[in-house]
């Protein structure tokens, strides 16, 4: 770390904690029920508010699910598409398998992220990007992540779902769409390193490799006096 501070920077023991939660974050996929406390709840949600957006247009909705019969039904949505994509999968359909999502039924809670209806009116930043509604939640996504970590609290994203089924499932209105099923709640314990990992489904890419400098194919030199492996382990 250098030694030149800048004037605006948090104190050390805050910078760490903040790269703590980054680095120890975790999609979980193993709860151990319990309770999310109100308080916590709406600051967790807070935080997620706060994310930036393209032209502050603020694209997340957030659909809190205490019904035990619509967790039931959303779960059989993320089986559903949980056995059509590991047909997809091919000859790695066995190993998917493997892959459970039970936290939609064991976690405290359960939340669903979507788009708004009328995003198309937000027209700063998005009319060369429209995607960017997606990036703009993904953001507040990450905050709630983060933050969750922070409070000792685990998470999982959830993708595995047909959008539409989804949308008809909680009456949403048209031109809304459904981007994450969130579980979120008290783990026995994080897991050391991503899951996918440990399963051996991928591993993480080192960061050099997607380090370029002006152009595609120029990757970025490490710093001055930094040795080469370091730099890669970083």
């Amino acid at each position: 770390m250098s030694n030149q501070t800048p004037e605006h920077a948090f104190s050390a023991s805050e910078i760490a904690a903040v790269y703590r939660a980054i680095y120890e974050r975790r999609d979980m996929r193993h709860f151990c029920g319990g309770s999310v406390p109100a308080d916590m709840l709406q600051r967790l949600l807070s935080a997620a508010h706060h994310a930036p957006s393209v032209g502050f247009m603020q694209p997340w909705r957030f659909i809190r699910i205490k019904s035990l019969a619509l967790r039931q039904d959303i779960h059989a949505l993320v089986e559903q598409e949980r056995v059509l994509t590991a047909k997809a999968l091919g000859e790695r359909e066995d190993a998917f398998m493997k892959l459970k999502v039970q936290g939609v039924l064991d976690a405290a809670e359960l939340l669903v992220v979507a788009l708004p209806a009328g995003r198309e009116q937000h027209v700063f930043g998005r009319r060369t990007l429209p995607e960017m509604d997606l990036a703009s939640s993904a953001c507040a996504i990450q905050n709630l992540w983060l933050a969750a970590r922070a409070e000792g609290l685990g998470m999982g994203w959830v993708s595995l779902f047909a959008p539409e089924q989804l949308a008809g499932l909680l009456h949403m209105p048209p031109g809304s769409k459904p981007i994450a099923v969130l579980c979120l709640g008290p783990v026995t314990a994080f897991y050391d390193q991503p899951m996918l990992q440990t399963e051996k489904w991928a591993r993480r890419a080192p960061l050099h490799s997607m380090l370029f400098e002006d152009r595609w194919d120029q990757p970025l030199a490490p710093p001055p006096d930094t040795p080469v492996q370091a730099a890669r382990d970083v």
